[in-house]
């Protein structure tokens, strides 16, 4: 009995994706489905970076499709195309960026920064191009993390090159000041640094700019969601109460200013002591479980305390570049993933596909 196109595409509508919590077919994911003679060529094509889930799911289509009687060969291809983003109505992408995504938490000392440089370098892990905003004025870290030393290049005395690290674009007004040097300045020009920093860089074909925020819900973020085109936004917080209570401010700020939240992160969420083995959740436990539940947001992922984290993005080789196979860069892999998938079922930007019309009066 000769196989149609139509039962291998309801094969393929019987596979979910696990980081768009959807099937193939409603994703959108199956480019194309072709018959060569006895044989069949798939082609998927997700919306996200995911070179560490290609070959899972290349594996699972297989078996899926081995399942039906008489198919013959089949040819299953795997790839990942990154797409432009809707942002806050009032505002367009920037050039050479196609998505900017925040990472935010309502208080300091929830590990933001090191979460934020590890996610960079996650998502390019997975086949993006990733660079980070250091939007942490008073107190610039990224620098450091990744290891980058000097002062950015200007061709043409008016625009910065980004100073690059582990692969990773990045700008930050700690590469402009010496570090021990403090950042007297108030509110305005704050804010004036931040988009300067951000629009004076010559950002270079840009999958995904993560903008490293500081904590709290000030300045900084008004000027973020009025003036900035954000495509969501990441919350990262600690399962303690009063992390999380500082975090929800963080979350109903995004809501507010019509930013979308992809998700949760909840960062130190499990102690391993690395003589003994013994677990202990030594800031409680399912916070941000709770949190995701109460306010009906995905829980991205959960972090462990873990001193190899800390050592490493003080050492400016932080663990998705120090340990590439460890569990926790693994970790961080898959949080990557599903915060691009969350992202990818969020509305498309068009407005590339339109022409500027110019009137003029001859």
């Amino acid at each position: 009995m000769a196989i149609d196109k139509s039962q291998i595409e309801a094969k393929l509508g019987e596979i979910t994706d696990p980081n768009m919590e959807t099937d193939l077919v409603a994703s959108k994911a199956v480019k194309s489905v072709e018959q060569e003679g006895d044989n069949w060529k798939i082609e998927i094509q997700l919306g996200y970076p995911a070179a560490g889930y290609f070959d899972e799911l290349k594996q699972e289509v297989e078996t899926a499709l081995a399942s039906l009687a008489g198919i013959g060969a089949v040819d299953v291809q795997v790839s990942s195309k990154v797409k432009s983003h809707a942002v806050q109505q009032n505002l367009k992408p920037l050039a050479g960026i196609k998505n900017i995504i925040a990472v935010a938490s309502g208080k300091g000392g929830v590990g933001k920064s090191t979460t934020a440089v590890n996610l960079a370098l996650a998502l390019q892990a997975e086949g993006a191009n990733v660079g980070i905003l250091d939007a942490d004025i008073y107190g610039p870290s990224i620098p450091r993390m990744l290891g980058c030393q000097g002062q950015p290049e200007s061709t043409d005395g008016k625009s910065l090159e980004p100073m690059i690290g582990h692969g990773i674009q990045s700008m930050s007004i700690g590469y402009l000041v010496e570090e021990d040097t403090p950042m007297i300045w108030r509110g305005p020009m704050v804010t004036q640094a931040l988009e300067q920093l951000l629009n004076d860089t010559r950002w270079n074909d840009i999958d995904y700019l993560i903008i490293d925020l500081p904590p709290g819900t000030g300045d900084t973020q008004l000027t973020l969601a009025q003036r900035i085109p954000v495509s969501g936004a990441v919350i990262v917080t600690t399962p303690q109460d009063i992390a999380l209570l500082d975090a929800r401010k963080g979350l109903k700020m995004f809501e507010k200013v019509e930013v979308p939240v992809l998700g949760i992160i909840e960062n130190m969420s499990i102690h391993i002591c690395s003589q003994c083995g013994h677990s202990e959740h030594i800031f409680g436990e399912g916070g941000g479980e709770r949190m995701s539940q109460e306010h009906g947001v995905d829980l991205l992922g959960a972090l462990p305390l873990d001193i190899r984290i800390r050592e490493q993005a003080d050492s400016g080789n932080p663990t998705v570049a120090a340990m590439q196979d460890s569990q926790i860069s693994s970790i961080y892999r898959s949080i990557a993933r599903r915060t691009a998938a969350k992202l990818a079922t969020k509305a498309r930007d068009h407005s590339a596909a339109f022409p500027n019309i110019v009137i003029q009066n001859n």
